[in-house]
């Protein structure tokens, strides 16, 4: 069966997450893998190169896909976008991959973007895509206590308690942090770089950057509570909504080309 990898964008508000629920709710997997059965009765099971939770937004995720028929992948790619609709999930790209390409196994990293507002009116055409504060934030203090987090460390402090990783070690590539213009106040996001991220890592070390950048944490308290390994001397979890996965590398880009 001829395997195929998808690029994929989504909004991920409506939705309990990317993963199908035996529950019934709305999920993003569920709504590709329907749109795959009208194309090709039968059933459908895609995968892909991160589980995202509820309320997290996609520009690109990656998942791939067996089919029966041997697909021209930009008709696949158009079929599949026109039976998406009006599910807030678009198919960017589509490419024919081996039959050992695996969205999930095959990926060396993922890149993930937080975005955060600093100002008192509230965000009317960014809602729901950023998390919100009312007060100023300090960029170069934020970016201090990012940097004690790059490397390989065990992130005990930064993870969920439900994660089921077998190790709490990780290495961090990148946390880099830029400040843009905002009308009546700041816009920062947050890039981060792994080759695979804990289950919360990246909204956990986001709100307990923030309170690095609000004045109510030390820079350096970030590597007391790094070092603590404990779950009690994180910041606050941020909320999903300014979180958003933004690429999967490969050693080889299944579209290029």
């Amino acid at each position: 069966m001829p395997r195929y990898a998808f690029r994929i964008e989504y909004d991920g508000g409506p939705f309990c997450g990317w993963q199908r629920q035996a529950g019934g709710q709305p999920s993003v997997q569920q709504a590709i893998e329907e749109a795959l059965a009208r194309l090709e009765p039968g059933a459908h099971r895609i995968g892909a190169a991160g589980r995202t939770d509820a309320g997290v937004h996609a520009t690109g995720q990656v998942a791939h896909a067996d089919l029966a028929k041997d697909w021209d992948p930009f008709k696949l790619m158009g079929a599949l976008n026109w039976h998406l609709k009006p599910a807030p999930v678009a198919i960017l790209a589509c490419a024919r991959v081996a039959d050992d390409f695996h969205a999930r196994f095959s990926a060396h990293e993922r890149r993930y973007t937080f975005r955060l507002m600093a100002r008192r009116a509230p965000a009317v055409l960014e809602r729901g895509l950023v998390w919100q504060v009312a007060h100023p934030l300090d960029l170069q203090a934020m970016q201090a206590g990012a940097a004690y987090l790059i490397g390989r460390h065990d992130f005990t402090t930064f993870r969920s308690v439900m994660c089921q990783a077998e190790s709490p070690v990780k290495s961090i590539d990148e946390i880099r942090i830029e400040e843009l213009p905002c009308p009546g106040g700041q816009e920062f996001r947050l890039h981060l770089r792994a080759r695979s991220f804990l289950h919360n890592q990246v909204r956990s070390i986001t709100g307990t950057l923030e309170r690095v950048g609000a004045g109510a944490w030390a820079p350096e308290r970030v590597k007391e509570a790094l070092e603590a390994k404990s779950r009690a001397a994180c910041g606050p979890v941020c909320p999903p909504q300014g979180l958003c996965l933004t690429g999967v590398g490969y050693p080889s880009d299944p579209f290029a080309g």
